[in-house]
């Protein structure tokens, strides 16, 4: 165990949680949310007596292991009893009645959490780790805190990610820190105010995009800004620099063929199956395969079509000598061709594959992105990361990288994209960086002028 001394960017997030009964800590991975919140609850509880029962709502993962890891890590937090409410519904309801300080729950449970209790509720503060999971008004993670949310003496939203998409996703996670106090109590009161319809189908009443009205940008960030605050990682952390490098693969004539007949037609022939894309969502995926080397036929049959980003996995490989490689993959076929074509690629899901990989001890370890996004410090074992296909999300896109990209990394982190030429992998690497300009605008509009507090 080690004595806590917080750095000043620290210090101030305590301190806000400390001062807010409600409060947003926009964190960038690596600036320790965690063991910031748990200092403030220590407070809160054993000095200040003003909460008895904390609840943490995290990803499945970070519930497992985070939470009670850095407990156990700390001087000042290592008397703390954690419950992790997990499991069966019986193991779940033996762990509520556990005699416990912060009891941990992962987001899927939230709703069973809530019927179970109703309106005795026990827990007077509640910490939501990773907020933006919670982003759907329509999702029932959403509808079910919101019922118990006026039972709730303080609420903490953690994030490095608070509009993954964009500001129209912010209306729910800051629903649940302040009640619809800042922006509105309704979705659609929200959209009114501060957006206009963009692209929509008027048959159907149907609208698919937002537009932010002139100056609404600036207004929700001004609005927001006394509970939430923000801090990016370059501001606070001398961390190595990081490398992001794209490279290109092409199809031959025969490859390229086949994806523009797919793209025209939305549909391919084979001698064994039809692979057919029904709509434009349909269509983007089995593009995004295409250009990963291999399609699923209408069976769900593995149909393979190049292996030009494997051969480009394998230079990077040959490049690395012997350097460990954490590579993502998109989809499960992109994991099974990339697994027998290299026989030392092993996959994040066994009990010791953390502690193994970053003893260094895994030369080529591979998650998809929805796995290995939250909590899981892996900057010990690597600094090469490889995105055999890319992922819409810009949130997974950042919580991926953020994995080797962190306090604690001694290298210069190299991110290598590949990308099939002239396919709809550009595309998302396009979107994810306008989606990034867009969440680095909230980030620095809320920013926590750490100085300007000491100052004054």
């Amino acid at each position: 165990m080690t004595n806590f001394i917080p750095h000043s960017y620290q210090a101030y997030a305590i301190q806000h949680v400390l001062d807010n009964e409600a409060s947003g800590l926009f964190l960038d991975m690596g600036l320790g949310k965690t063991i910031a919140t748990l200092t403030a609850i220590v407070e809160l509880m054993h000095d200040r007596f003003e909460v008895e029962r904390v609840l943490v709502i995290a990803p499945k993962r970070v519930a497992e292991d985070t939470w009670s890891r850095e407990t156990e890590k700390w001087n000042h937090t290592a008397y703390l009893k954690i419950s992790k409410v997990l499991g069966s519904v019986k193991k779940r309801q033996e762990a509520l009645e556990a005699k416990a300080h912060i009891y941990v729950i992962n987001r899927e449970n939230v709703d069973w959490l809530v019927q179970h209790y109703g309106k005795d509720w026990p827990f007077d503060m509640v910490v939501i780790d990773e907020l933006s999971s919670f982003k759907s008004p329509s999702a029932k993670r959403f509808k079910q805190l919101r019922k118990v949310r006026p039972f709730i003496k303080r609420i903490v939203g953690l994030t490095g990610t608070p509009a993954p998409n964009s500001l129209i996703d912010l209306w729910p996670q800051l629903y649940l820190l302040d009640k619809g106090e800042r922006l509105g109590k309704t979705v659609t009161g929200y959209r009114n105010t501060y957006f206009n319809p963009g692209r929509r189908d008027p048959s159907k009443f149907i609208v698919y995009t937002w537009e932010l009205k002139q100056g609404a940008e600036d207004t929700i960030h001004e609005t927001i800004g006394d509970i939430c605050i923000s801090m990016k990682a370059k501001d606070h952390l001398n961390l190595p620099e990081r490398i992001d490098n794209v490279l290109h693969v092409d199809l031959t004539d025969k490859e390229r063929k086949l994806y523009k007949q797919l793209e025209k037609d939305k549909i391919l022939e084979f001698e064994d199956s039809d692979v057919v894309a029904n709509n434009a969502a349909g269509l983007m995926g089995k593009l995004l395969q295409l250009a990963n080397g291999a399609i699923y036929g209408e069976d769900k049959e593995v149909i393979p079509i190049h292996d030009q980003k494997l051969e480009a996995l394998e230079s990077i490989v040959e490049e690395a000598q012997g350097q460990p490689i954490l590579l993502f993959y998109s989809y499960k076929h992109d994991r099974d061709r990339i697994r027998e074509r290299f026989k030392q690629a092993e996959e994040l899901d066994q009990e010791d594959s953390i502690a193994r990989w970053n003893r260094g001890e895994i030369p080529l370890l591979i998650a998809h992105p929805a796995s290995a996004g939250h909590g899981l410090n892996l900057q010990d074992g690597g600094h090469i990361i490889v995105w055999f296909g890319l992922t819409w999300s810009l949130e997974l896109y950042q919580q991926a990288n953020a994995r080797l990209d962190r306090q604690g990394q001694t290298e210069s982190v190299i991110v290598h994209h590949l990308l099939t030429k002239d396919t709809a992998d550009e595309q998302v690497l396009r979107v994810l960086q306008d989606k990034e300009i867009g969440q680095d605008a909230l980030m620095e509009a809320v920013k926590a002028r750490i100085e300007q507090a000491k100052r004054g």
